[in-house]
């Protein structure tokens, strides 16, 4: 399916956020993600199913000054 991560369409074939984010290789700590603009908690990842033409935002924590 195409959904757009951070403003890129992109074709996956995840069916869940959790799936996004194993497929995406992201860290298990640090990120947050949205799906059209609502904050989804890492625990509600595996049971957030993605649509097509869902809008995923991905935050990465930074460190530094």
């Amino acid at each position: 399916m195409k959904i757009t991560v951070n403003n890129k369409e992109m074709e996956t074939t995840a069916k869940n956020l959790l799936q996004l984010a194993q497929e995406l290789n992201l860290s298990a700590h640090g990120v947050a993600m949205a799906v059209d603009n609502h904050m989804m908690p890492r625990a509600s990842w595996s049971d957030t199913i993605l649509k097509e033409h869902a809008q995923i935002v991905i935050i990465k924590a930074a460190c530094g000054g």
